[in-house]
């Protein structure tokens, strides 16, 4: 079963190595979303990418990554947006990221900025903004199998094993991570073995 639910991923998520990897997957056949961007979304991405992270990635390597995101979701961008600027109240600094969503017709916006998305706001739009866990966790409990596969291709690609790969995605997102553990049938409690999210 695959399906076709259209979502508008924050620059915080594909910037996010592990997390937006398992995403622009789930977009990947067979699929579980269609993401939606916009190219300053991307913009962010890339300067999150060259300023943020620790290491900062090389510049030809964020030029690759926007070219393959670009490349292999050419229905993702979303353009003319701006207009809806004025009538919008969430933070100044995330507007067009709302513009955004309101242009595409989604209504879930995929972020880690959730105080950034004020269910007030948005209800207006009939948009609500979701935690990347908690995305990530109705996708398991709806297709638990193509999730699994989606993971473990990840862990072949890498040349790792699945559980470091679920292991460390536990950085960003622990209580998923640990259902997936759990579920796998790990010893020991695995949340206690999950490193801390970052603050």
């Amino acid at each position: 079963m695959t399906a076709d639910f259209p979502i508008l991923l924050d620059a915080c998520v594909l910037a996010n190595f592990g997390v937006g990897d398992l995403f622009l997957r789930l977009a990947e056949p067979p699929r579980l979303i269609v993401p939606r961007w916009s190219e300053a979304i991307l913009d962010e991405v890339r300067r999150a990418q060259l300023e943020k992270l620790k290491p900062a990635w090389p510049v030809a390597v964020a030029d690759s990554w926007r070219q393959a995101v670009t490349r292999f979701f050419p229905d993702a961008a979303v353009t003319g947006y701006e207009e809806l600027f004025p009538s919008l109240t969430n933070d100044e600094g995330d507007r067009h990221v709302l513009a955004a969503a309101i242009k595409s017709g989604v209504t879930v916006i995929v972020t880690f900025n959730l105080r950034h998305f004020p269910a007030a706001v948005l209800q207006p739009w009939k948009i609500e903004a979701v935690h990347p866990q908690d995305y990530l966790l109705t996708l398991y409990s709806m297709n638990p199998a193509v999730v699994m596969a989606k993971l473990s291709a990840i862990s072949r690609d890498r040349k790792t094993e699945l559980e470091d790969v679920i292991i460390h995605l536990g950085r960003s997102l622990p209580r998923f991570a640990g259902q997936i553990l759990n579920d796998m049938g790990q010893p020991g409690g695995p949340l206690g073995r999950l490193p801390n999210p970052p603050q």
